[in-house]
């Protein structure tokens, strides 16, 4: 496997399109970073680390509305691939849906999103689009 990140987006992708509840992913430190930051924003209901293996796993608790049945990302987009990384200054940083949704950037600090980054003047590699 070439892009992690991509197979973890795509993996909850496709647990969201089947209505599944909870779907397991290969851990690794950044996918876990990256779930950390979906569970604040509230894109996620829970989501637990099993150690299990040289590697471990990653169960996530998908979030759906309990009148409509829909979930609550609508879209997870991919903006740095390996074979072109996107990167961003701190005064360039993207707006997602003009504020309502995330961009996940990977900075020098750490994981953050562009909020978070953009208040503490930041710049870094913008990893995927969460709305």
């Amino acid at each position: 496997m070439t892009d992690p990140i991509a197979d973890y987006l795509t993996r909850l992708r496709n647990a969201i399109k089947a209505n599944h509840r909870v779907v397991e992913i290969p851990a690794s430190n950044l996918k876990r970073e990256i779930t950390r930051i979906l569970f604040e924003q509230g894109y996620i209901l829970n989501y637990k680390v099993v150690e299990d293996g040289p590697q471990g796993t990653i169960k996530i608790a998908l979030k759906y509305d309990p009148v409509n049945k829909v979930n609550s990302i609508k879209k997870l987009i991919r903006v740095s691939k390996p074979g072109l990384r996107k990167y961003v200054g701190y005064q360039d940083i993207p707006r997602v849906l003009n504020g309502l949704g995330i961009a996940i950037l990977s900075t020098s600090s750490g994981v953050m999103t562009n909020k978070e980054a953009a208040k503490l003047k930041i710049g870094g590699e913008v990893l995927c689009y969460v709305y």
